[in-house]
């Protein structure tokens, strides 16, 4: 069966804060959680491709081209073989969906992170992530934020995790502005959140 990487711990990503908070650029602990978001984008961006019909093959990772109809077994050259219906039972319910936007965002941290040279730029390149939003495309406005599909919890203990995360007079310079837009956003959005925070 295809396993997907979770979702990352909240508690990882509020030590980060709170140690980058303190001026503190633990390497270490900035790779830890930047590879484990990295980690959690590209089984979405799998995921989301193998809804449109390119399914990664679990055993060998060669893509299986299929129409999506449940019924289908998918069939790999290296002899794997499951019905689409299984295949796409482990993406539902699993925040392992999004629209354009969330895509790019996804594919642009895949790209950068591990070309990033410094703890600083690490750090920021986290921040930005984690403070993402989904985009409705008819008025370009900020639904949900992106971190309910890559930390832990459901929407409402999501948001409230970030609002809530630590910043101080020593924190990466950007992170304080990164959460100032969030704030703005999340307001928008908080309409929207308040309809969905029982659901996944």
């Amino acid at each position: 069966m295809p396993a997907w990487a979770p979702r990352v711990p909240q508690h990882k990503i509020r030590q980060l804060y709170e140690t980058d908070a303190l001026g503190i650029y633990d390497r270490d602990l900035i790779d830890e959680v930047g590879y484990a978001l990295l980690a959690r984008c590209e089984s979405f961006l799998a995921a989301n491709r193998a809804v449109v019909g390119e399914a990664r093959c679990p055993r060998c990772g060669s893509i299986v081209s299929h129409a999506g109809r449940k019924e289908r077994l998918l069939r790999c050259a290296c002899g794997w073989a499951l019905a689409w219906r299984a295949y796409f039972s482990t993406i539902q319910h699993k925040q392992l969906s999004g629209a354009e936007p969330v895509l790019r965002l996804f594919h642009e941290y895949v790209a950068t992170y591990p070309a990033a040279r410094t703890a600083r730029e690490r750090m920021l390149l986290i921040d930005g992530l984690l403070h993402g939003f989904h985009w409705y495309y008819k008025d370009n406005n900020p639904t949900r934020p992106v971190a309910v599909n890559l930390i832990e919890g459901r929407l409402g203990d999501v948001i409230a995790f970030l609002d809530s995360l630590t910043y101080g007079e020593h924190s990466t310079p950007g992170t304080k502005e990164n959460r100032d837009v969030w704030n703005e956003r999340v307001e928008t959005a908080r309409g929207w959140s308040h309809a969905v925070e029982s659901g996944e």
